[in-house]
C-alpha cells in the first residue's frame, strides 16, 4: 500500500513541474515605410467666371431709349453700336447752349467797356461751361457702344422705354474665361504666372480643358491662410459657360516622401489625430502620431512621425496598443 501511494504521488508531482509556454503576443503583419518621389498635384473646386463683364448704361437717367440693336445671346464686338437713345434732349440742350453762348458773347464786350461787373461775366461764363458739359454728356449717350467683345447675357428694356437706374444690357466676355482659385499658402513659391492648369468639368466627363495662371494676388487671406490665383481658360468653341463648377488641377512639382500602406493609418476617435503602430526591433508596438500628405493608390505619404525603413503594423490593429508585445507573421 505504501508503495502504491508513493508511486501515485510521484506521478502527480511530475505533471505540475512541466515547462511554461511564453505568450507570443499579438500576431500581425508588417510593411516597411519606404522613401519615394511624390507628385505634388493639387485639386481645387472653383466657379468659372467671365473674363470681363460690363453693364451697358447711358451716363444720364431719364432718357428715352430709341432702339436696342441686340438681344440676349447675341455676340458683340468691342466698339459695336448697341443702343441708340432719343436725341430730343440733346437737340434741346444744343438750342439752349446756343442761347447761352449768344448771351455770353453779347455780355463780353459790355464787360470790357465797363458796363457790367466781373462777377456778372464770371456767372455768365460758368453757366456757359455747365451747358457745354451737359451737351457733351448727352452727345455721348445718343449712341451707346460695347466696351468689350463678348455676348449679351441680359436685356432689361425695350425700345421706347425710359431709362432709369437698371442697366439696359449686360455683356460678358466668355472667350477667354477665368477661374479664381484659393490655394494654401504652402504652395505660394510653387505657383508662377504662365504655369499650365488642367480643368475638369463634371458635365463634360470625357473632356479636359487647359488654362494658364494669368494673375497671382499679392496678399494672403489671414483668416484662411490662402492666396488667390486667376487662371485664364481659352473658350473658342464656347463649350464652357460662366457659372459652371470646375475642378482645377495644379502640378506643384515633386518631393521626396515616406510612403506606408494606407491601412496602417488609423484615426483617433473624437479628434483629428492620425496614428500608426511602429514595430520596434524588440517586437514591441509603439504608437506614433503622424501627419498625412498625399494618397497615391493604396499608399499614403507621411509628412512627419516616421522614418524610411521602419516597420509598421498593417493587420490586427484593433488589438494593438502602445507597448503591446507582437509577433510578426511572415508571408
Amino acid at each position: 500500500m505504501l508503495l502504491t501511494v508513493s508511486a501515485f504521488a510521484a506521478c502527480t508531482g511530475g505533471k505540475n513541474t512541466g515547462a511554461v509556454v511564453a505568450d507570443p503576443g499579438v500576431l500581425t503583419k508588417s510593411a516597411a515605410a519606404e522613401s519615394a518621389t511624390v507628385s505634388l498635384t493639387e485639386e481645387f473646386t472653383s466657379e468659372i467666371e467671365p473674363y470681363k463683364e460690363n453693364d451697358i448704361t447711358p451716363a444720364a437717367t431719364g432718357v428715352h431709349i430709341n432702339r436696342i440693336l441686340v438681344d440676349v445671346g447675341d455676340k458683340v464686338q468691342k466698339g459695336q453700336l448697341l443702343v441708340t437713345l432719343d436725341p430730343t434732349q440733346y437737340t434741346q440742350a444744343r438750342v439752349q447752349l446756343k442761347t447761352v453762348e449768344d448771351d455770353y458773347n453779347r455780355l463780353l464786350p459790355v464787360y470790357k467797356a465797363g458796363g457790367i461787373s466781373a462777377q456778372q461775366i464770371q456767372q455768365a461764363k460758368a453757366q456757359l461751361d455747365v451747358q457745354r458739359e451737359a451737351v457733351a454728356n448727352l452727345r455721348k449717350n445718343i449712341e451707346v457702344r460695347s466696351p468689350i467683345s463678348g455676348v449679351v447675357t441680359a436685356r432689361n428694356y425695350e425700345s421706347g422705354d425710359l431709362f432709369a437706374a437698371q442697366p439696359i444690357l449686360h455683356v460678358m466676355q466668355i472667350d477667354p474665361l477665368k477661374v479664381i482659385v484659393n490655394i494654401s499658402e504652402q504652395y505660394f513659391p510653387n505657383v508662377k504666372v504662365g504655369m499650365p492648369v488642367e480643368l475638369l468639368v463634371d458635365i463634360f466627363p470625357d473632356k479636359k480643358f487647359e488654362g494658364k495662371v494669368s494673375l497671382i494676388y499679392p496678399a494672403l487671406d489671414a483668416a484662411t491662410r490662402t492666396f488667390k490665383v486667376e487662371v485664364r481658360v481659352p473658350n473658342a468653341d464656347r463649350t464652357l459657360r460662366p457659372g459652371m463648377y470646375a475642378r482645377t488641377i495644379f502640378d506643384m512639382g515633386e518631393k521626396q516622401g515616406v510612403m506606408v500602406p494606407d491601412v496602417a493609418v488609423q484615426k483617433q476617435v473624437g479628434s483629428a489625430e492620425r496614428f500608426l503602430y511602429v514595430i520596434r526591433d524588440d517586437s514591441v508596438a509603439e504608437r506614433r502620431s503622424v501627419t498625412l500628405g498625399r494618397q497615391v493608390g493604396d499608399r499614403i505619404d507621411i509628412l512627419s512621425g516616421i522614418e524610411p525603413g521602419e516597420q509598421v503594423a498593417v493587420t490586427a490593429l484593433s488589438k494593438l496598443y502602445d507597448g503591446a508585445k507582437v509577433s510578426v507573421k511572415q508571408d
